[in-house]
């Protein structure tokens, strides 16, 4: 766990977990993404404690978190909270999203728009249950099973994905070690989702207790590069222009009215007048001129 204000923190509103959260993005980043996905919030998600958990070095990483949020799975920033002090403070976040949002949504979010559900983004978690139950004789034909099988089965897996089983964990324990022959596919997955159901994961150590908000937090994205602040419309896909090697537009140049142009030439004229009249008082002009 990192701490307090330094570690993972989840978004709202997320679809629930399956086996295809990260499938847009390389096999290196989408295994680097789930892991951060299954991470409690308050988890140390810095690239030097991910390096020592992951197969991967600390460059190979930040270049996968970079890629990562340029999908939009992540942000970095700050919020602003304030203590039970009574004291207001900034505190450094890293935002996760299993659920990939473009820029339009992060702005959202960083101005406290996103509400904490979205009702019509959910998808329940049965029909998650029935399509595994229906595959299953995919990979164990002896464990087809009928609609009505899957429809009185799927209950008995939401346990399951409650306490954080992947489908492949859940495949794994109903069809390793299957007797021969399979009497009854329905009655036999029945008992292994009773018998094998695994244990409620421990809860997250408690840290620093935050007073519940009465008004939108205000918070501030930063470049994921420079850590330079910025409003979220200067910063897609969580990077600056700098960063990207952009530069930044150049400002055009308003055309003059026919008013200030005419005014423009008037007093060019009127100085040029002067400086005639000026230079024809000089002794040395008026001596010239008798030359001549």
């Amino acid at each position: 766990m990192a701490n307090p204000g330094y570690g993972k923190r989840a978004t709202p509103g997320q679809l629930p977990r399956t086996a295809y959260d990260f499938a847009d993005l390389p096999p290196r980043e989408a295994a680097v993404a789930a892991y951060i996905d299954r991470l409690p919030d308050g988890a140390d998600i810095s690239v030097k404690t991910l390096a020592k958990e992951l197969p991967y070095g600390q460059c190979a990483l930040r270049t996968a978190l970079n890629r990562i949020q340029d999908a939009g799975h992540l942000r970095r920033g700050r919020e602003h909270l304030t203590a039970k002090s009574g004291t207001p403070r900034w505190i450094t976040r890293t935002w996760f999203s299993r659920t990939a949002r473009d820029d339009t949504w992060w702005a959202r979010f960083t101005r406290g728009d996103v509400p904490e559900e979205e009702p019509d983004r959910a998808r329940p978690t049965r029909s998650r249950a029935h399509i595994l139950l229906a595959a299953l004789g995919r990979t164990a034909p002896a464990l087809s099973l009928s609609q009505a099988d899957c429809v009185t089965l799927a209950p008995l897996l939401t346990p399951w994905f409650e306490r954080g089983a992947t489908d492949e964990s859940v495949i794994r324990a109903l069809t390793t070690g299957l007797p021969v022959p399979v009497h009854s596919p329905a009655a036999l997955i029945r008992t292994r989702l009773r018998d094998k159901l695994p244990p409620e994961p421990l809860p997250a150590p408690e840290r620093t207790q935050e007073p519940p908000l009465s008004r939108p937090p205000l918070r501030m994205l930063e470049c994921a590069q420079c850590r330079t602040p910025g409003r979220p419309e200067a910063l897609p896909g969580g990077t600056c222009n700098t960063c990207r090697g952009e530069r930044a537009p150049a400002r055009p140049h308003s055309p003059l009215s026919a008013a200030t142009v005419s005014t423009h030439a008037a007093e060019i004229r009127a100085a040029m007048s002067q400086q005639r009249q000026e230079h024809r008082a000089e002794p040395g002009a008026r001596r010239s001129s008798r030359v001549t």
